[in-house]
């Protein structure tokens, strides 16, 4: 079972990369013809002293590499991941990248980018079109939110409803906690229990302080806890315990929710509980004895969803919105990788392959699929020699200065560049390995 699921999610991993490197170097490969420059190499993966495939078309090769950490595109009279210096010790030719003015250079370079962002944008516009949307109102939640201690700092109250937030409503209410981390949120407007409505001023650090201590989900949807499906021979189906049961009780302590009920359920372990239940208005006393990991064996009743489907015209409109947050959010995030604690939750292709379902499903691929290519597009976009915004980075400077920086030195800081990324790759890769070993 477990392999199955790695080999599902690999998969789905290799096909999606396939299909973001693919667009992202065609997105280099398009301007440098339309610019009349000669790209020697198209590469899928990195064809270390060998390939799967290759053919050659006119000036270009054409080919499938064996290792799948990425793809380039070898354009001519370029100090690039190849390291041809060998090429630019000859005179410049009118198809030489170096040959190109400025801005048309800037264009090839920024065009691996700009191409994975499209792509994103655009499969977010057809997952709405095709799948919709759901949505959770806050009304939705007929209990209202659990705060933590954090949100009780700033005003929260057990039991809450958010009617808005910086005067607007939220789709989907389970998003608060996303738009507080990211999203710079200045007050948001609640109707407490006693149905008094209050608008709170969010502290401009509130992001900073969910990181620090660790409550991510400061709000959280209250639920009574509802019994939804029995598994056959279960603790729980050997215990009494039947579909549509509420409980109540677990020795004699009340639970007001799951967070409650599991906080009780791993203070006892696999000592046998006593489990108060509604039952068609009448209280029953079960007596259930835990699987040796503490799980009883039962699905308790999930929040309901509301479907909405979503014309052409909705689905660009809406996918532009939420690509862009997806983009934004991203990138505000980035800051805490640079802390220790951020460091430390910095995660390789076993954390990619993780976004994916880990059954085959085509709107989590694309969803998957789609984020992953925002981000691929703002990590490569970062001022870092060896990738596309370090190029670029080298090329404002000529077009600031009208100097170009000298080959020695774009091949010194293309070295530089390549030895930091493998660090990072490595590093990251090293951190999903420890994760999968120790905890």
């Amino acid at each position: 079972m477990i392999m199955s699921i790695i080999l599902i999610k690999g998969f789905q991993l290799l096909l999606s990369l396939s299909i973001i490197v693919f667009v992202h170097e065609l997105g280099h490969f398009i301007p440098a013809r339309i610019f009349k420059t000669r790209v020697e190499k198209f590469y899928l993966f990195f064809d270390i002293k060998y390939s799967l495939f290759k053919k050659k078309i006119g000036d270009t090769e054409w080919g499938i590499g064996w290792l799948p950490l990425g793809g380039y595109v070898k354009i001519a009279g370029m100090i690039d991941e190849s390291m041809d210096t060998e090429q630019m010790k000859k005179p410049a030719q009118p198809w030489e990248f170096r040959s190109k003015p400025p801005w048309q250079r800037l264009i090839i370079m920024l065009g691996g980018i700009t191409v994975n962002l499209i792509l994103g944008f655009v499969i977010y516009m057809m997952i709405l079109f095709v799948w919709g949307k759901d949505t959770l109102p806050s009304e939705s939640l007929p209990y209202g939110l659990n705060p933590s201690p954090l949100a009780k700092e700033i005003g929260f109250q057990k039991k809450d409803n958010i009617i808005s937030v910086d005067g607007e409503k939220l789709d989907n209410i389970l998003n608060i906690n996303r738009n507080l981390f990211l999203r710079n949120v200045k007050n948001i407007t609640v109707i407490h229990e006693n149905g008094n409505k209050e608008v709170l001023a969010i502290p401009h650090n509130i992001g900073k302080r969910m990181f620090d201590s660790g409550e991510m989900m400061p709000l959280t949807p209250l639920m009574e806890l509802e019994v939804d499906e029995v598994i056959k021979n279960s603790p729980a189906e050997i215990g009494g315990l039947k579909k549509n049961d509420k409980i109540l009780k677990i020795n004699e302590t009340e639970v007001s929710n799951y967070n409650s009920f599991k906080r009780i359920i791993d203070e006892n372990k696999t000592s046998p509980l006593k489990i108060e239940v509604l039952r068609n208005g009448d209280k029953k006393i079960l007596s259930v004895s835990p699987n040796e990991d503490g799980t009883l064996g039962f699905y308790r009743r999930n929040i309901s969803f509301s479907h909405e489907e979503l014309s052409l015209i909705q689905s660009i409109s809406e996918g532009f919105s939420y690509a862009y947050w997806t983009l934004h959010d991203y990138v505000v995030q980035f800051k805490y990788v640079f802390s220790k604690k951020g460091a430390s939750q910095l995660g390789g292709f076993g954390a990619i392959g993780s976004l994916f379902p880990s059954e085959w499903d085509w709107k989590g691929f694309w969803s998957s699929t789609a984020l992953i290519s925002i981000i691929l597009a703002f990590m490569n976009v970062l001022p870092i020699p060896a990738l596309d915004g370090g190029h670029v980075m080298f090329l404002f400077y000529e077009i600031i200065s009208g100097r170009k920086p000298n080959d020695k030195f774009m091949e010194i800081a293309q070295i530089t560049g390549f030895i930091l990324l493998i660090s990072v790759v490595l590093y990251a890769n090293g951190n999903d390995i420890y994760r999968l070993i120790f905890k």
